[in-house]
């Protein structure tokens, strides 16, 4: 019985708790407004879930936030706070676009290669923070903050400089592009959602498996409830930092491929749109579960898009304030609830 309670508190009562709490300080806001709460959230969720067209926009945006709250979920399940994601998919999805427009392999191979690219691109920006971590005990946050503003600059500056098309502020076109999910279901006419959503599910069910079913999830488990204790155990701690970090830059690197190859078909300044920083929020509001993740990106991919729908009558940043309150609240309904 007291672990079906725990069970209960861990992963249904806090994130229901802190969606309650959200939804009625926004409720609150619209009110001071002079607005009315249920009118808004109605024209809000038909304007999202409505229409074939606000479904699959939903789901585009859930896509990226699935796959950055699946690789920052890997590192803080390992008790590492990678905050890093924005300038691992900035880094993931330059070098994707580059492999993407430079090289050419045959058609069944070229998303493949492309999709590796991204991954490693991501992998490595986050694996020199691992390393950091590992060798000389720099604490992750910092690291992988300022690895952020390094993956701006240097991105933005080879971009505009370099490999950028004339009077634009993207790469050239990639040569294959993710098939758009309207190819085989015409109701998703324009709509941006694409392939990159399935693989999005693969990976959240493979994951599901492999943090419970498998050595290295359990080894990173352990990491993540007691280093010490993981390091008397057995565990290489610093080559475990280092594979953590790679890992989950990688997926937040893989995250670009749903703009780059499944939607622009180009890397493009300014692309992520703050998806790594939602990332955080998708994580920690899915409890660092694959399944939980799930629901937590759709969440947020409505409330992304759906503030689009109710800017004509509140401003857009009263969604932004909602989805930081969701943050907040997690946090305190954690210590609450414990």
């Amino acid at each position: 019985m007291t672990e079906k309670k725990s069970f209960a508190r861990e992963n249904l009562l806090v994130p229901a708790a802190s969606l309650l709490f959200s939804f009625a300080a926004g409720a609150l806001l619209m009110l001071l407004a002079g607005k009315n709460p249920f009118v808004i959230y109605a024209r809000l969720i038909s304007g999202t879930f409505g229409s074939w067209y606000g479904f699959g926009q939903v789901l585009f945006k859930a896509t990226t936030l699935m796959l950055v709250g699946l690789g920052l979920a890997v590192s803080f399940q390992a008790g590492l706070f990678n905050v890093g994601g924005e300038g691992q998919m900035y880094v993931g999805g330059f070098i994707g676009a580059l492999v993407g427009a430079q090289f050419s392999a045959p058609n069944p191979l070229q998303i493949p290669l492309v999709l590796a690219a991204a991954f490693s691109g991501g992998a490595l920006w986050a694996g020199l923070a691992g390393y950091l971590k590992a060798r000389f005990k720099c604490h992750e946050v910092i690291t992988t903050i300022m690895l952020n503003f390094i993956a701006f600059s240097v991105t933005n500056w080879l971009t505009s400089g370099i490999f950028s098309v004339p009077e634009t502020v993207h790469t050239p076109q990639v040569r294959t592009m993710i098939p758009r999910m309207e190819t085989f279901l015409p109701f998703f006419e324009n709509s941006p959602l694409n392939l990159t959503f399935f693989l999005a599910l693969l990976l959240l069910a493979y994951f599901s498996y492999w943090f419970y079913r498998t050595r290295a999830g359990f080894e990173l488990r352990v990491m993540g409830a007691n280093s010490r204790a993981a390091g008397y155990a057995g565990v290489a701690i610093e080559k475990k930092i280092i594979t953590t970090l790679l890992l989950s830059g990688g997926l937040c690197g893989l995250a670009s491929a749903n703009f780059v190859l499944g939607y622009k078909g180009y890397f493009e300044q300014g692309f992520t749109g703050g998806a790594g920083f939602m990332g955080i929020a998708v994580a920690l509001l899915g409890r660092n579960k694959p399944l939980g993740i799930f629901f937590a990106a759709l969440l947020f991919g409505l409330l992304n898009f759906g503030g689009l729908i109710i800017n004509a009558d509140v401003p857009r940043e009263l969604v932004d304030v909602i989805q930081a309150v969701v943050i907040l609240s997690v946090l305190a309904f954690q210590e609450i609830f414990k």
